[in-house]
């Protein structure tokens, strides 16, 4: 789970899954773009672990990667290549992707590029361009999700109401959490905006859904992921 206290009640990040991967090349060097979703620094330095056991032959792995809700950590590495030319610029294509017009919150991301050497020199500028396109490009094609952090609202009712009732609320727009059954009641769970109109909104739905049998009991924060709209 993320820290709670965070200033951003949202952030854009890869879809959970597997790695994602893309190749380009550039005068005959090949750039192998892995991203990978990560939530923790230890996370991030995985993939570049396990990068450099399957490419052991290649001559750099290059690493970029931020995390975290407010993008408070941010690492890179050139891994041999001119100071400047590799690392810095796949964190810069990581920090200034546009998610949407105008918005880069980009983050719980790592990225390593793996280079095999073509026998051609780029120049510094050359491999500026090679790194930070490797990851443009990669992210380009790569599935994106919206990490929201979401107020976990509870209710209780009779067994009998649980589930047209969380038909109901699906039905209004609310996105559900987990259900839990207790002796006499079945507890439904709600994952409102962290906000006080949202909160104050959805209790009010749920008193006009049951006729004002239920009320809406505000607990903890959690990160939910949600489409890209």
């Amino acid at each position: 789970m993320q820290e709670q206290e965070s200033r951003a009640i949202s952030y854009t990040t890869l879809a959970a899954g597997g790695d994602f991967r893309h190749e380009l090349e550039v005068k005959r060097s090949r750039f192998i773009t892995v991203l990978r979703r990560a939530g923790t620094e230890d996370a991030a330095r995985d993939l570049v672990a396990g990068l450099r056991r399957e490419f052991h032959d290649a001559r750099h792995h290059c690493s970029a990667f931020v995390i975290g809700p407010d993008r408070t950590v941010q690492r890179s590495s050139d891994d041999g290549e001119p100071a400047g030319t590799a690392g810095v610029p796949m964190l810069e294509a990581l920090l200034k992707r546009e998610t949407a017009p105008g918005v880069t919150d980009l983050s719980d991301v790592s990225a390593v590029v793996v280079r095999y050497f073509g026998g051609v020199l780029l120049g510094a500028g050359g491999l500026v361009r090679a790194y930070s396109e490797s990851v443009s490009a990669a992210l380009d094609l790569a599935p994106l999700v919206r990490r929201s952090r979401r107020r976990i609202c509870s209710t209780a009712v009779p067994h009998a109401a649980a589930g047209r009732l969380e038909n109901d609320l699906r039905a209004a727009g609310m996105v559900m959490a987990d259900t839990s059954y207790q002796d006499r009641h079945t507890v439904l769970r709600i994952a409102v905006a962290d906000n006080a109109d949202a909160i104050a909104a959805a209790s009010d739905r749920l008193l006009q859904l049951t006729a004002g049998s239920a009320g809406l009991t505000p607990g903890g924060t959690e990160w939910i992921d949600e489409p890209l709209d």
